[in-house]
């Protein structure tokens, strides 16, 4: 059985640890079992039972109504939530769900009856991005088992690359972007949904993928001369130096625009100066996309 921290259950369903605590308190529907340190950790059942309480609570059920609630119920009141904005959550916690049980056929049902639905923009907009938001967290704490992150990441990988390949605009652009990560990162899904959204929108891309050495991003560069370089940084290895890397690229590449997004920009608090950029949030990798 795979455990969870509270601070897991904060990131995951958007409730701060100390209402988590008091509803503890007060409710019975969650009972974390504890270290031999006293530490709370919390189950497979308790995360799912956590994501659907969070949901509910937040478009209009009290907590002591549902904490009546058995299951069935519960689910029944989640399937009846109207709101666009909580059906894109409830997608997202199944997709949560899933992932913990490693039930990987419903995790890949879910997301292509989405498809189907509503486009795969839309899906990678509204239903994948936020999924990896929420679990980005986890992987860089690393309270992901490793399997389930290579079994998501995979059929993530998948409809991000069917996606791609099915892009078609009649816009143009006269502006090209080289994607790549650097040595030792991995995680590749942040890169292949900029490349979507690049593509999607009439950029030209060179896509070099997942540890890439610096030498060979510049030697492409070089032969290739893009507008813009964009890597995004989830987590890299122990040997990763973040000042050594800025260092690095902006030796390497000259006054070429160099754009780095990711969960890692969040937690680099020193200065930064052109032609390097941070984009730290969604709506500022959206930005960077709409004004090429």
């Amino acid at each position: 059985m795979q455990s969870f921290t509270i601070k897991d259950l904060e990131n995951l369903s958007g409730i701060k640890a100390h209402t988590i605590r008091i509803w503890e308190q007060r409710y019975t529907f969650l009972k974390p079992s504890r270290t031999g340190t006293n530490i709370r950790y919390y189950s497979n059942d308790e995360l799912k039972k956590i994501l659907n309480v969070a949901l509910l609570n937040k478009y209009g059920f009290k907590i002591s109504h549902i904490d009546r609630m058995n299951e069935s119920e519960m689910k029944e009141r989640i399937l009846s939530l109207n709101q666009l904005e909580a059906q894109h959550e409830r997608v997202v916690n199944s997709l949560i769900q899933n992932m913990v049980d490693l039930d990987m056929d419903s995790f890949e049902d879910t997301l292509d009856n989405f498809i189907a639905l509503r486009g795969i923009e839309k899906t990678i907009l509204q239903i994948i991005f936020p999924y990896l938001e929420k679990i980005g967290i986890l992987w860089m704490t690393n309270h992901i088992i490793p399997a389930q992150e290579h079994l998501v990441s995979n059929i993530i990988r998948q409809k991000l690359i069917a996606g791609i390949e099915n892009c078609s605009t009649r816009v143009k652009l006269n502006k090209t972007v080289l994607l790549y990560l650097p040595e030792g990162e991995y995680h590749e899904l942040g890169l292949l949904f900029m490349h979507y959204l690049l593509k999607n929108r009439g950029a030209g891309t060179i896509y070099l993928g997942c540890n890439v050495p610096a030498k060979d991003v510049e030697y492409v560069a070089q032969l290739r001369k893009p507008d813009y370089i964009y890597t995004h940084l989830t987590t890299v290895g122990q040997k990763f130096n973040f000042d050594k890397f800025i260092t690095g690229v902006h030796k390497r590449f000259g006054d070429t625009p160099i754009i780095v997004s990711g969960q890692l920009t969040q937690t680099y608090e020193k200065k930064i100066h052109p032609p390097i950029y941070f984009k730290r949030s969604f709506p500022e990798v959206m930005e960077f996309v709409s004004g090429l």
